[in-house]
């Protein structure tokens, strides 16, 4: 297996991975302690798809997971014989498309009352590929920001433990399509309109990131923006 991605999410699904005896070949991400526990190769990549002959060479199962990543996948890598790649996200899929720290804040906004994790297959678009499996909690009238986003960490965390013994078995298979559900993406572009919720009752707790706004720069500084550097924008999702 071959893994992805950044922070203390990717750090225990390689330490889980490594732990119940699932071969662990390479590690991309910015610090080699992710490796560590499993002791595993390490690879610091800035773009992961100019290493994709690499990566197709180094894993043994041809399994490649995503879990806090911010690259996104292209060709050659898509293409390349004998791999599956394999995201979880934070969100429920497709109606949490994006940027989880981007979703999460729209999804107080919108009144959902649910979110979550979901297992997906890696395709050409933005988390568009056929869904393996999911993990819903609900949204309370009174949850604020950073609680529903540290609950969808943990289901995260959560829904892969409970999906790596049928992905390594080759058991795991799509549940429905992309279209069951609303689609919606939440980029960056999408806080542009942040501004014209500022009145919107769910904003104060939409916006309170607690202890994760060291890790969403881009919203602490859509957040901070002065009114006159505020784009104009209509109330809407996407």
């Amino acid at each position: 297996m071959i893994f992805v991605g950044e922070g203390a999410l990717l750090r225990r699904a390689v330490t889980h991975a490594a732990t119940r005896g699932h071969p662990v070949d390479l590690v991309c991400s910015a610090d080699p302690l992710d490796a560590a526990a499993a002791d595993a190769p390490h690879l610091a990549a800035a773009d992961v798809n100019a290493h994709a002959d690499s990566l197709a060479r180094a894993c043994t199962d041809g399994i490649v997971w995503s879990l806090n990543n911010r690259q996104i996948f292209r060709e050659p890598l898509l293409r390349a014989d004998g791999l599956r790649i394999l995201n979880i996200h934070n969100g429920l899929l497709p109606r949490h498309r994006g940027l989880p720290s981007v979703a999460v804040l729209f999804a107080l906004l919108h009144g959902d009352t649910e979110y979550g994790a979901t297992a997906h297959e890696v395709d050409a678009g933005i988390d568009t590929g056929p869904v393996l499996a999911e993990h819903r909690f609900p949204i309370g009238p009174e949850d604020r920001y950073h609680q529903v986003m540290l609950r969808g960490i943990r289901a995260c965390q959560t829904l892969f433990e409970q999906i790596l013994p049928a992905v390594a078995a080759g058991t795991a298979h799509p549940v429905r399509g992309a279209a069951a559900e609303p689609s919606a993406y939440y980029g960056l572009r999408a806080l542009d309109r942040l501004d014209t919720y500022r009145d919107h009752p769910a904003y104060p707790r939409a916006t309170d990131l607690g202890p994760f706004a060291a890790h969403a720069p881009e919203l602490t500084r859509a957040l901070n923006r002065p009114p006159s550097l505020r784009p104009p924008g209509r109330c809407s999702a996407g």
